[in-house]
């Protein structure tokens, strides 16, 4: 099988990318090279902006691919230039979509593939769902061979967080250090974290899979934990008791408008907790199950968490601190806790 990955060496990409290699695919990597990355042994490396069409197709000359998966794809414009570049010239496109397209406020907790999609929050999980719709739109009317695959939060290395963190070492380093930790809302909304090396099973398997044209498809792990037992978790990895600080949705809106934050600024931060973090779901993923059988998430956030924790260990370069973010998360605290005396 010959495939291309349009990005392939972020969070999620490099993981599917290791076992794709691993099971024998001729694995390609379009991308501008740019940023600094780990390498995974096996890959070919393609230079070129995806954005650049007439650049793409004239690297692209020639070639017929198996699969070809885009992992930046974020606005419908992007899938119009996918087709164009891509109709006739792969078996496969699969797009990387996102669980937050399902329906806000879930009216039911236990989502499939066949919940509505329809999220009034979040911008960019209305953009995914436009993206979905257009592909849809090429399956039915130009044969256009699409699969859709919908990851949830799903991590390697880095530390999840529910708010306020990047991807680096500032939650870790505020728990070390006993500094309190913000949580929204009561820390009770249960949440999916899935670890990047289950979901490579589950999408390696769909990789050149014909039946599942025209299907959209989740995949996560079926272990659910509350935020507050999340953070508790990557405390007892830590050896630390983490100090949490519950705080209204509500509250932490009116604070990043008195700290001067934009509306732009106040949108995103309503979308992607009300949008998406703070809703209680339950992923039913009898489809990926039955489309890829002998698919199963292994990894529990538990060892999950301490392998990541591993990886920052291992070198003291990747440890970074926020500090900016670090004195916001301070701040809001401190705003909070001035209500309660």
């Amino acid at each position: 099988m010959k495939a291309l990955f349009i990005g392939g060496t972020g969070n999620i990409s490099t993981a599917v990318s290791r076992l794709a290699v691993a099971k024998g695919i001729d694995l390609y990597h379009l991308n501008r090279g740019k940023t600094e990355t780990e390498r995974v042994a096996g890959v070919k490396t393609l230079r070129a902006d995806i954005n650049d069409v007439a650049a793409v197709k004239k690297l692209l000359e020639n070639q017929q691919w198996d699969v070809v998966v885009n992992w930046i794809a974020f606005v419908p414009e992007h899938i119009q230039r996918d087709f164009e570049l891509f109709a006739g010239l792969t078996r496969q496109y699969i797009f990387i979509s996102s669980a937050s397209v399902y329906q806000k406020p879930l009216l039911h907790a236990t989502v499939n593939e066949s919940t509505p999609l329809k999220n009034p929050y979040w911008k960019y999980s209305r953009d995914k769902i436009a993206c979905e719709d257009l592909l849809m739109q090429y399956y039915r009317e130009s044969d256009f061979p699409i699969t859709i695959v919908r990851p949830s939060h799903t991590y390697r290395n880095f530390i999840p967080s529910c708010f306020g963190f990047d991807h680096h070492y500032t939650l870790v380093n505020r728990i070390l250090n006993d500094k309190p930790i913000l949580v929204p809302g009561t820390g009770l909304s249960r949440w999916t974290l899935t670890h990047a090396d289950d979901f490579a099973k589950g999408f390696v398997g769909l990789m050149g899979h014909q039946d599942t044209y025209g299907h959209a498809f989740q995949i996560t792990s079926d272990e659910q934990l509350t935020w507050n037992q999340i953070y508790n978790e990557i405390g007892a990895a830590l050896g630390k008791t983490p100090k949490l600080v519950h705080v209204p949705l509500d509250a932490l809106v009116k604070y990043t408008r008195e700290n001067g934050g934009s509306q732009a600024e106040v949108v995103e931060l309503i979308g992607g907790l009300e949008g998406d973090k703070l809703t209680n779901v339950n992923f039913d993923n009898s489809k990926i199950k039955t489309f890829v059988p002998g698919f199963e998430a292994t990894i529990p956030f538990r060892e999950g968490i301490r392998r990541a924790l591993a990886w920052f260990a291992a070198d003291a370069s990747r440890k970074i601190i926020n500090h900016q973010a670090d004195a916001a998360m301070d701040r809001l605290i401190a705003q909070w806790q001035k209500t309660l005396k």
